[in-house]
């Protein structure tokens, strides 16, 4: 359910080939399934890695305080009016770096996993109809931007306060009393890489 738009990958091709990058930008896009495109394709150094060698990566949620048809695939609609200044105020917080261990869930992949994050920057912003929070850090623990933006959303709705929130940063393993993080994660359908 969470969508990429400038995911990178990489493939190593096991033997030479006289395909030329754009043959090979078809083959590609003929034998992959019609939810994933690629759109571009480079050579790369033998030792790139997609995931290893990204510098930082970026994610933004989106939130529909509207009803709508077309991208309800790709939104969260939240009915009850939300106060988007106190949402940008809690999220720009966010920049710098914090001990997300309130806003992830355990990743039985990584067990032992630093919690620690350095967040580049973190904003919400009004589009319309639609709320966008946007992150960008090093690196992201496991379900942290959805329960990010649960959280976000419930500080809009003013169940949370922007202390509250910051309480959270500060002290990641006291958490507030009748906020269950785990049940505030949104919805995967408005997430985007």
């Amino acid at each position: 359910g969470i969508h990429a738009l400038g995911q990178v990958a990489h493939i190593k091709l096991k033997k030479p080939t006289r395909l030329g990058s754009a043959e090979i930008l078809r083959e590609l896009n003929g034998r992959l399934p019609s939810s994933i495109a690629v759109v571009d394709l480079s050579v790369a150094l033998p030792r790139f890695h997609a995931r290893h060698d990204a510098i930082s990566r970026a994610y933004f949620y989106q939130v529909s305080i509207r009803k709508t048809a077309l991208a309800k695939r790709y939104v969260w609609w939240v009915k009850e009016p939300l106060d988007v200044e106190r949402m940008q105020q809690a999220a720009a917080m966010l920049a710098g770096r914090h001990d997300f261990a309130a806003f992830r869930a355990p990743d039985p992949s990584k067990p032992g996993e630093s919690t620690i994050v350095v967040v580049d920057s973190a904003e919400v912003g009004l589009d319309g109809h639609m709320i966008v929070f946007r992150i960008e850090a090093s690196h992201f623990l496991w379900k942290m931007v959805r329960r990010l933006a649960g959280v976000l959303v419930k500080v809009g709705k003013g169940d949370v306060t922007v202390d509250q929130f910051q309480a959270l940063l500060e002290h990641p393993k006291k958490l507030l009393a009748g906020l269950d993080i785990a049940a505030s994660t949104a919805p995967a359908s408005g997430l985007f890489l």
